[in-house]
């Protein structure tokens, strides 16, 4: 009976500290390096240079093992663009640089992301996995700014503590998908049609999180 007892104890103890994480409410603080991405146009191409992404973020726990989180980050870059064709009325040559000394611009992520943690909340090391989606902000050295479609996977373990504080490793990958003009086609019943040419990036990242659980 007592071994019966002592089952009964560690259940409950097990239910209480798997019960934890659910209706936390955290503020998390992100640092990451991005990769840079090649994105191809008809007669032009432009380079997302590396650099550093920060931003901030609200995660709630929905449920012991999965959390939504509302995240803005921000990626400080240069976006160098380059011609295919050479460009004699203004001297630059085919892979020639268009945007010489004017190439600084950035990308804004604001994005809503849904994360599955594997592995009771009791545990000190979560492995997880998570995808978001919302919109890009992009400040580009030519044309200004433009919101568009933005997207990330991710993939990493967070470290617990005894404290309220956190801290994840992980890797990520985010795009954002951008209307560049038109490509047109020859039908030949309605003659030329024009369709849409989307660009989108793609860039790999490896960053850490600060986060603070207020429930704590």
């Amino acid at each position: 009976m007592k071994k019966y007892h002592l089952l009964f104890v560690v259940f409950l103890f097990s239910l209480t500290m798997s019960a934890q994480s659910h209706g936390s409410f955290l503020l998390n603080l992100y640092g990451g390096y991005t990769f840079s991405d090649k994105v191809d146009f008809d007669s032009s191409y432009a380079r997302v240079e590396d650099g550093f992404e920060y931003g901030a973020g609200l995660e709630y726990f929905i449920m012991d093992n999965a959390s939504i989180e509302l995240k803005y980050n921000r990626l400080d870059t240069r976006m160098p663009l380059y011609t295919k064709v050479p460009l004699p009325n203004y001297g630059i040559p085919a892979g020639g640089q268009v945007n010489a000394g004017d190439d600084k611009g950035a990308i804004n992520y604001v994005l809503v992301d849904y994360t599955y943690y594997f592995g009771p909340s009791s545990q000190k090391a979560l492995p997880y996995l998570g995808a978001g989606a919302g919109i890009a902000i992009l400040e580009s050295p030519k044309s200004g700014s433009g919101t568009y479609f933005g997207w990330e996977i991710k993939a990493g373990v967070k470290v617990k503590t005894d404290s309220a504080f956190s801290v994840n490793i992980n890797a990520y990958l985010q795009s954002m998908s951008a209307a560049v003009g038109y490509d047109y086609y020859w039908d030949y019943y309605w003659g030329p049609i024009a369709v849409t040419d989307y660009a989108s990036t793609f860039q790999f990242g490896l960053g850490a999180v600060l986060s603070y659980d207020f429930k704590k």
